[in-house]
């Protein structure tokens, strides 16, 4: 087995463990942020709900970070990777769309938790 093989193989068994783990698309929430989410009713579990998207924003973002280093390199220095560099510079890039568009999902929904903490804080007044 080729060395692009290998890392071509070894991306796709992260990325599908971070989507069987819940952690990339909203649609593949872990089932205690679903149950967290559904039982949620004061200001104090809202603003927990927001910090922990905030925290998977952050991380998914940085896994967008990190694919991008991995694309400069495959782009600068393609003729390392067997030939097919193009497949491993799509594969990047859909990686790197996927995890920055679960950051940004992640951002929205600690946006929404933020603003929902602040009017049942405003409700206890």
């Amino acid at each position: 087995m080729s060395l692009i093989k290998i890392k071509t193989f070894s991306a796709a068994l992260f990325v599908a463990s971070c989507l069987l783990a819940g952690c990339a698309h909203e649609a593949r929430r872990s089932p205690d942020v679903l149950k967290a989410e559904q039982d949620t009713r004061t200001s104090g579990e809202h603003a927990a709900l927001a910090k922990h998207f905030e925290e998977a924003a952050k991380e998914m973002q940085s896994k967008a970070n990190e694919q991008k280093k991995l694309l400069k390199r495959y782009e600068e220095k393609h003729y390392l990777y067997d030939r097919q560099p193009h497949d491993l510079e799509a594969h990047t890039r859909a990686l790197i769309l996927k995890y920055e568009q679960a950051a940004k999902a992640c951002a929205e929904e600690a946006i929404y938790h933020r603003k929902m903490a602040s009017e049942a804080a405003e409700l206890k007044k």
